[in-house]
C-alpha cells in the first residue's frame, strides 16, 4: 500500500514539474514574441515620424509653389522664363586643379621644401 501511495505521489509530482517546465517555455517564448513585437513597433513609429515630417513639408504653401513651378511649369503673375543654352550649362567655373602626387610626396614638400 505504501508503495502505491509513493508511486503515485512520484507520478503527480512528475506532472507537475512537466506543467510547470512547458509554462516556463511558453513564457519564455511569449517573451520572445514581445521583443519581436516591440522592435517593429519601434520602427513603425520611425516610419510615421517621417511620413508625418514628410505631410508637414507637403502641406507648405512652399512646396505646393515649387511644384507647380517645376512640374506644371507654372509661375507667378509677371514671371517670365529664363532659357540658358546647354552649352552654358556645362562650364564649370572655378574648378581648382586636382593635385595627383602621392600624398607622402605632399608632405615631404610641405616640410622639407618650405
Amino acid at each position: 500500500m505504501k508503495k502505491v501511495i509513493f508511486v503515485a505521489i512520484v507520478i503527480a509530482l512528475l506532472l507537475i514539474i512537466n506543467g510547470l517546465f512547458r509554462s516556463i517555455l511558453d513564457i519564455w517564448h511569449k517573451q520572445d514574441l514581445l521583443t519581436q513585437t516591440q522592435k517593429k513597433l519601434e520602427l513603425e513609429k520611425q516610419v510615421n515620424q517621417k511620413f508625418r515630417a514628410q505631410l508637414s513639408l507637403v502641406g507648405s504653401k512652399e512646396f505646393v509653389e515649387e511644384e507647380a513651378r517645376n512640374k506644371l511649369f507654372m509661375g507667378l503673375p509677371g514671371e517670365q522664363p529664363v532659357i540658358i543654352p546647354q552649352n552654358l550649362l556645362n562650364i564649370k567655373e572655378n574648378k581648382k586643379p586636382v593635385d595627383l602626387r602621392p600624398n607622402w610626396k605632399k608632405w615631404l614638400d610641405l616640410f622639407i621644401k618650405n
